[in-house]
């Protein structure tokens, strides 16, 4: 199974790159500018603003967690029902409605393999998260990438003009990675109506628990629409600081659950990763907590980019995009060679850069390497 971390990895291989050479170094710089920069932690560095993970990391009360190795001799069966159960209560849902993943990567990897192949299309807007483009084209569906609207949103009226009878998926990221912007729900649930009834909707909103409240944005967890075709991914990546865990869900009517589940990897959640997403969900208060530290670094960052006079994206996330006004590769290579790991290329975005927010003493190191650049 292909993680969103080691997408690239693949990539690599599929180009006849060696994946020994890639960990071995011997890459080119060219090569690199666009593969994700090493991710194990390493005594000084590098400040790593380039995956969108939570730099603080897990709640106060998952750390707490008494033995990480309790219950590991036996299977995760009775520990993956209960999280079920608890999901389903916090979602206040019937338990069929929710299907776990290895990460929200796995629901991807489930919803291509059930909902497409050989002379089935999967619609996706370009640039969004890539990984459900891999899944779809090794299930043998056909890609159909469709260009973000001018103001970065979902192209929904092209979304719905490349799609037809032999379209099998359609899959929306909001809020969107790599811009951070949101499309209107009313705009989303059009998309919806108007697509040919047998086509199925990916809602992936990894990154719903840092929006405000929006009349924009509404999740469809929060107001569901009684749709078989619906599914929405959710990870325990983002706001819980969990991402190498690996841990998601998705929700959908219990009818599309039961075909999510029989593309799903067995025993692919393990215990301890379960029992940190139920104290997890358990901890509502560091929640609110986390969301609101969130939007303050947010602010910040938005402050820090207007005192530059920057051209940014508007971000409802935990990362934002700015206009370098050059070529992004020749940034990348910059702020690594200020030890500073930012984002990889998104095009056609491609004077764009991707930030993820780091802590404060972090972000101050990138704005003294983005000033040092602009200096020179």
């Amino acid at each position: 199974m292909l993680s969103r971390r080691s997408f690239f990895k693949t990539a690599f291989k599929t180009a006849g790159i060696s994946l020994a050479a890639a960990a071995s170094g011997s890459l080119t710089t060219d090569m690199l500018a666009w593969a994700e920069p090493r991710r194990a932690a390493q005594s000084g560095g590098p400040v790593l603003l380039n995956s969108n993970e939570n730099a603080y990391g897990p709640f106060a009360s998952v750390l707490a967690l008494n033995n990480p190795f309790q219950d590991v001799n036996r299977y995760p069966d009775h520990a993956h029902d209960a999280l079920i159960e608890r999901i389903a209560s916090y979602q206040k849902i019937d338990a069929r409605r929710v299907v776990l993943g290895c990460g929200s990567t796995e629901v991807l990897r489930m919803t291509a393999n059930a909902f497409t192949g050989p002379g089935k299309k999967v619609i996706m807007a370009a640039p969004t998260f890539e990984a459900i483009e891999h899944y779809g084209r090794v299930a043998g569906a056909e890609v159909v990438k469709v260009p973000l609207a001018a103001n970065f949103s979902h192209d929904v009226s092209a979304m719905l003009h490349a799609a037809g009878a032999d379209t099998g998926l359609v899959y929306v990221c909001n809020p969107n990675n790599p811009t951070g912007n949101v499309t209107p729900r009313r705009t989303l649930e059009n998309l919806i109506n108007e697509l040919p009834k047998n086509v199925y909707v990916l809602m992936d909103e990894a990154y719903h628990d840092f929006v405000p409240v929006s009349a924009d944005y509404i999740s469809f967890l929060e107001h569901p629409v009684d749709e078989d075709r619906v599914i929405v991914a959710r990870t325990f990546s983002k706001i819980y600081g969990l991402a190498g865990l690996r841990l998601g869900y998705a929700v959908t009517s219990a009818k599309t659950a039961k075909l999510l589940r029989e593309q799903k990897l067995e025993d692919s959640q393990n215990i301890f990763a379960i029992r940190c997403a139920l104290a997890s969900l358990d901890d509502t208060a560091a929640h609110s907590q986390a969301a609101q530290r969130n939007a303050d670094d947010r602010n910040e960052f938005f402050r820090q980019a207007l005192a530059r006079k920057l051209e940014t994206i508007p971000s409802w996330t935990n990362f934002a995009m700015l206009n370098a006004k050059r070529p992004v590769r020749s940034v990348i290579d910059h702020f690594r060679q200020n030890n500073i790991a930012v984002g990889r290329p998104f095009p056609p975005l491609d004077t764009y850069v991707r930030v993820s927010l780091g802590k404060p003493d972090e972000m101050k190191e990138f704005w003294r390497a983005w000033d040092l650049m602009m200096a020179a």
